[in-house]
């Protein structure tokens, strides 16, 4: 299958576009399932906020800054895709985990917030914030020592097949902010979509 994609007398970009879906679904799939099993039409939540944030991520990468040609060449889109689906699927799934349940475990203070007059989203802000930090920690960790510690192992492919250190060391960093920026806008949706799912029109507490 993969020799079919990266033949490059056989460049189909609708083959292309059917290979990221298929990785897009799986991601979202193993996300959801990390989360939570019981919350209703969870999966389609899960595929919008990892599919738009690695649109955004990859079509500013891929159209703006590598500039293929053409626009579909999988030797970058599918690689990038990779990464990116990969890396906010863990986030998604460590934020969006931390979230439900601290939510199911603070029933009775969110019910308070309310009755005091709070909003649903004031009830739960907190909560959100801290599973928005538990999904960025892996990145953040990573950006940390990415000179000294996760960089040079990273340059390792590039090095090998040719590539300067400081070309491979400028593709890399690139690739850890769009990484970076691809995790925080995933967590964000998805938290904001599943702090939704817990409340009803009536900005009750769904139990």
């Amino acid at each position: 299958m993969l020799a079919v994609i990266f033949d490059p007398n056989a460049k189909n970009p609708w083959l292309v576009l059917a290979v990221l879906a298929v990785m897009l679904t799986t991601a979202s799939v193993v996300s959801s399932n990390r989360i939570s099993k019981k919350i209703k039409n969870l999966l389609p939540l899960v595929w919008g906020s990892i599919f738009i944030s690695t649109a955004l991520t990859l079509a500013y990468t891929n159209l703006l800054i590598l500039q293929p040609q053409p626009w579909y060449e999988p030797q970058y889109l599918i690689p990038l895709a990779g990464m990116i689906l990969g890396n906010a699927m863990n986030s998604g799934a460590i934020a969006g985990e931390r979230l439900v349940s601290t939510i199911n475990s603070s029933q009775l203070e969110i019910e308070t917030h309310l009755s005091l007059g709070s909003t649903p989203q004031q009830a739960v802000k907190q909560y959100r914030k801290d599973a928005i930090k538990a999904g960025l920690i892996p990145t953040l960790n990573t950006m940390t020592v990415v000179g000294i510690v996760t960089l040079p192992g990273m340059m390792t492919g590039q090095m090998l097949s040719g590539v300067s250190p400081l070309d491979a060391a400028s593709y890399q960093i690139l690739i850890m902010f769009v990484l970076a920026l691809a995790t925080l806008i995933s967590t964000l949706l998805l938290t904001e979509g599943l702090c939704r799912r817990f409340f009803n029109q009536d900005a009750q507490l769904i139990k």
